[in-house]
């Protein structure tokens, strides 16, 4: 609820969290249901149980739902808006989402480094403008004369 594009929750049935979900979604005959007691079982019917589930959290907001499920161990997690990304606190405060300063754009906000390593920081930075390291890669790394850099920008060929 309330039924917008980002009002999803993943959730992963594990079979210690079948009986929790059965109580959560007022189905609680179904723990003990041979046709629905053990994920065997209920293979066959995973459209249906999902069914069920949702049926269930259309009736509540995506972070109520979060917070019953995981109030029993249930995996689970919400589907984000990127609105919902940028102003995530505990994004921001991991580096997951982060600002970054733009000559041209001035500042924005753009994904972290999601992979932390004591040693080696991320330092997450732009993206180059268009053409601000033809100096450095032709010149530098290539080898080409100042000059005929200057000629090839002055013809657009770079």
């Amino acid at each position: 609820a309330p039924g917008g594009p980002n009002d999803y929750v993943y959730v992963i049935v594990q079979p210690v969290g079948w009986e929790p979900i059965t109580q959560l979604i007022g189905r609680p005959e179904l723990a003990e249901d041979p046709d629905w007691a053990t994920p065997e079982a209920r293979l066959d019917k995973l459209d249906k149980m999902f069914q069920l589930i949702e049926e269930w959290s259309v009736h509540h907001g995506k972070h109520d739902v979060l917070a019953m499920l995981n109030k029993h161990n249930i995996p689970c997690g919400p589907i984000l808006s990127t609105q919902e990304i940028i102003g995530d606190e505990s994004l921001r405060a991991n580096d997951m989402v982060v600002d970054v300063p733009h000559p041209e754009r001035g500042e924005f906000t753009t994904v972290g480094m999601p992979i932390k390593l004591s040693d080696s920081p991320a330092d997450v930075q732009r993206s180059p403008l268009l053409g601000e390291h033809n100096k450095d890669i032709y010149v530098q790394e290539l080898g080409v004369a100042e000059a005929e850099l200057d000629e090839l920008a002055a013809n657009g060929v770079i």
